[in-house]
């Protein structure tokens, strides 16, 4: 089938380089497995161990995403407490979200910090046995934006082999996260990749015009900063699980409407292991996992499984 869309095609012929129209009025039907009217899918993004730190070779502590809203970096000092919120992901909410979500039987698609994953071999191996997809999130935890094409480039090379190893399989999915300009390229080049996550731009999957890419089209498969947990640790975001859960629910609750209204679309949720593994928000994702298993009409699956979806049954003009 064939998906007719307006798209940056990166070809240097002096088009206005961004899409503004997407899939316009209506939304193709996306065909999703069992007829289903709603795709959700569950991201934890593994990070701990990999963000910034001067014993990573880094030049100041980290400063994004965690309990202190606000933090500045320390150049050229470590940050104790900010390492100290960080292992408390890796020692103890990883393991409170893996149990949330394997004792519910619940896909869920992990974005891989390579350096993160490879001082945890524990926590690798039990998103191995859940049968979680493990997507690249880069070689560190680290913002992107003043790389070189060239450095980045090296970095996620680097990832790769990393995420190779301490997995057994290279990954087919990418989000950086912290992205330059050069990110969306740079995996466009990798024939590996069967998406990249690096786009807020929609609630379906589309492609994208990309000279680096093999055949010339980029799979894009958006992921999302509001349906996420990270507003637990920024101004205005979540100050209550209740909030979260509310925000969620409500997300859901129209996108699957508008699913059986005919217009089916994806919806994705973030979640971090120091953030949302804490106890009180825990209890919260907890109480949507169950409200989201009582309804029909949902696929809860991978990214991959989207990706593969659309691989299989939509082409790009």
């Amino acid at each position: 089938m064939n998906m007719t869309q307006h798209n940056n095609d990166n070809n240097g012929d002096g088009r206005y380089p961004r899409d503004m129209v997407g899939y316009g009025r209506t939304t193709p039907d996306p065909a999703w497995p069992g007829n289903a009217k709603l795709a959700l899918q569950f991201v934890i993004n593994y990070e701990e161990g990999g963000e910034n730190n001067i014993l990573h070779g880094d030049a100041a502590s980290e400063a994004f995403l965690s309990e202190i809203v606000g933090a500045a970096a320390w150049p050229g000092q470590r940050h104790m407490n900010m390492e100290s919120i960080y292992e408390y992901g890796s020692r103890s909410g990883f393991w409170r979200l893996w149990r949330l979500f394997t004792e519910r039987q619940m896909p869920v698609t992990v974005f891989g910090v390579a350096t993160a994953m490879e001082k945890n071999p524990d926590a690798v191996a039990a998103m191995l046995e859940a049968d979680w997809e493990i997507a690249t999130h880069g070689l560190k935890w680290i913002d992107y934006k003043d790389f070189s094409e060239e450095a980045e480039k090296d970095h996620l090379m680097q990832a790769i082999a990393i995420h190779e190893r301490v997995t057994g399989s290279a990954p087919v999915g990418i989000y950086t996260g912290r992205t330059s300009e050069h990110s969306i390229n740079l995996a466009a080049a990798v024939p590996g990749f069967r998406y990249c996550a690096d786009s807020y731009a929609d609630e379906l999957p589309y492609w994208q015009a990309n000279a680096n890419a093999g055949n010339g089209w980029q799979l894009m498969v958006p992921y999302t900063l509001d349906a996420n947990d990270m507003r637990f640790a920024t101004p205005q975001g979540f100050n209550s699980g209740s909030q979260f859960e509310q925000y969620l629910k409500d997300s859901f609750d129209l996108l699957l409407a508008e699913g059986q209204a005919g217009q089916p679309r994806m919806m994705s949720v973030g979640l971090h292991c120091r953030l949302v593994g804490r106890p009180g928000r825990a209890a919260a994702l907890a109480r949507f996992l169950d409200y989201v298993a009582s309804k029909k009409d949902v696929w809860v699956t991978r990214r991959i499984d989207i990706a593969e979806h659309w691989h299989e049954n939509f082409t790009p003009d």
